[in-house]
């Protein structure tokens, strides 16, 4: 059986997500078109970008997922990013906090999808 290997996130303008994620996760993207972009996050997986059918994934629709970044070093290095992305100006929706877990917060990209950061499992 296949895993999962393409992870899109739907966005309303490419260019400016595009920005935004290279700017947050300090990555480049393999390749743009006015419609996808995917970065390369682990060998032959990708996180990628996509505005083509964006007419049916308007700002009211319904978040259902988030995209997750687990992180090494513990609460400091949770706290730590939170400092950096806050600095960037990321939308907070969940300030850092002790979950079951360990620490976490939640921010969002421009379309409002919900991107947390947590340690590593």
């Amino acid at each position: 059986m296949s895993a999962p290997n393409l992870f899109l996130i739907y966005v309303s303008d490419v260019e400016r997500s595009t920005a935004f994620y290279s700017e947050l996760f300090e990555v480049e993207p393999v390749m743009r078109t006015p419609r996808y972009v995917p970065f390369e996050v682990a060998p032959g997986v990708l996180f990628a970008l996509w505005s083509g059918r964006s007419e049916r994934a308007t700002p009211d629709t319904p978040r259902t997922s988030e995209v997750g970044l687990m992180v090494p070093g513990g609460a400091s290095a949770i706290d730590e990013m939170y400092s950096d992305w806050s600095a960037k100006g990321v939308t907070v929706v969940e300030e850092p906090y002790d979950d079951v877990f360990g620490r976490t917060f939640v921010v969002t990209d421009p379309d409002g999808n919900l991107i947390r950061v947590s340690p590593v499992d």
